[in-house]
């Protein structure tokens, strides 16, 4: 959990969004929590591998988004799979609303953050990959680090 000169600390990541597609848009929006879950969240008891957004009747839900149960919250914790709502403006959700129906894409969670003392979750818009992709990007990665080992070990 880094922090850095924002004032935001990172909570999770959705590093298995980022494998699986390509990252087109990235859009900073609240989330709708009650008072454990954020307890909770300060824990770092999130996870956000399953997750993804669905709009539904002019607002935009997260769905399979995991909090654990607070421990001491006793008759408080809700359903940790519960429908989260996400807080836009109604033209942000109507601009995706329609990038989502005419080119096929998905709004995947891709981070929970803290900004200040608020929640706050990057939401991407993506488009999946294909195998070979998926391939290409493990090689140029695997690449990458054989490039800077040679360079650390040229050092010495």
């Amino acid at each position: 959990m880094a922090i850095d000169k924002k004032g935001t600390k990172q909570i999770a990541d959705n590093r298995k969004a980022r494998h699986d597609y390509f990252v087109l848009e990235q859009i900073e929006c609240g989330i709708e929590l009650v008072g454990t879950e954020v307890k909770s969240i300060r824990g770092g008891g999130v996870n956000l591998k399953d997750s993804w957004c669905a709009i539904e009747d002019g607002q935009m839900w997260v769905k399979g988004m995991h909090i654990s149960p607070y421990e001491q919250g006793n008759i408080f914790n809700r359903d940790p799979r519960r429908e989260r709502r996400l807080l836009l403006h109604k033209r942000e959700i109507m601009r995706l609303l329609g990038k989502v129906q005419q080119e096929g894409l998905t709004l995947i969670p891709l981070a929970l953050y803290f900004k200040g003392s608020r929640v706050k979750l990057a939401l991407g818009l993506c488009k999946g990959k294909k195998l070979h992709d998926k391939r290409d990007d493990m090689a140029k990665k695997a690449a990458q680090r054989d490039i800077e080992r040679a360079l650390k070990e040229r050092e010495r």
